[in-house]
């Protein structure tokens, strides 16, 4: 019977008036029970009003649904964009409550954002559904992983989140191989299998997770780099303005802290000769290292 009551409410927030017929048909319960139902719902608190004649039904009050909530206007979309942000995502099960609360709310949602976590192929999009649906239902993940030396591990992982940070997808999740909280780059997990096992998210503090055993909670180290002026629509798209300082000359000095990974490296050798480490003197060393086995290969 809750069930029925509950339902009745929305349907009568959705289509406005109902007669008493379409219900009982709706329900496959007799007429005079709708009608016992809406007493029910009326003693409660619930302004439900029958009217009689040609357009006549069973309605709720036009404010009903505003004074019953404790959110504001603005609130109320705010909630609704931010549902539609989940279901951009590729959550798409969140459509149904979406279109539950745009009724009740008597709001339409804004699509104010657009997501796509697919490559152009459209393969990766299986992946990413892979780990929301295992962070969703707890279930415990195995893959394979490319460190940052090229060497693979087999690794079994309680995933809790999925974290896009510095341009790069990560997998936030409790490694049971290091026992440890870690982050994984999505682009590096290979073979990922959701398992039947569930889990317990752990009381493991989820900022001490680490990426390349740095944690996040420590200062991450500073680069500091010099670039050819003629790379300034590089920069402004790549750095910060506050990370950016314009030296008289025009060129520009950047002050930039990272975590130090093949994909820092990569980027500071994008600019080829245009860009030099600056400081510190270990990522000159490594700089200069990948240079030089770059330049074997042409030998």
């Amino acid at each position: 019977m809750i069930n029925r009551l509950l339902s009745i409410i929305y349907i009568l927030m959705n289509k406005g008036t109902v007669t008493a017929k379409e219900l009982a048909e709706r329900f496959e319960v007799s007429v005079r029970t709708i009608y016992r139902d809406i007493d029910a719902l009326s003693m409660a608190g619930i302004p439900v009003y029958t009217t009689k004649g040609r357009n006549g039904g069973i309605h709720l009050t036009e404010q009903f649904v505003l004074n019953k909530m404790l959110v504001s206007k603005k609130e109320q979309q705010q909630i609704l964009a931010a549902l539609a942000s989940l279901r951009e995502t590729g959550t798409h099960e969140e459509e149904a409550i979406l279109n539950k609360l745009g009724d009740f709310f008597m709001e339409k949602p804004e699509n104010w954002v657009a997501i796509d976590l697919s490559d152009w192929s459209g393969r990766r999009k299986d992946l990413f559904n892979q780990i929301k649906d295992s962070i969703l239902n707890r279930h415990v993940i195995q893959f394979d992983y490319y460190g940052q030396r090229g060497e693979m591990s087999h690794r079994y992982a309680e995933p809790v989140q999925l974290l896009f940070k510095e341009y790069t997808w990560y997998v936030r999740a409790y490694c049971r191989t290091r026992q440890a909280m870690r982050l994984f780059k999505v682009l590096r997990m290979k073979r990922v299998v959701v398992l039947d096992e569930t889990f317990d998210v752990r009381t493991t503090d989820q900022n001490t997770a680490v990426y390349s055993d740095i944690p996040l909670d420590i200062p991450l180290p500073e680069i500091t780099l010099w670039i050819d002026k003629k790379e300034a629509y590089r920069i402004y798209d790549r750095f910060d303005e506050e990370e950016i300082t314009v030296l008289p000359d025009g060129h520009f000095e950047i002050h930039y802290r990272c975590t130090l990974d093949d994909w820092v490296y990569g980027m500071i050798l994008s600019f080829g000769p245009s860009a030099k480490v600056l400081a510190p003197k270990f990522v000159q060393t490594e700089i200069q290292r990948r240079i030089g086995e770059m330049a074997k290969l042409y030998r």
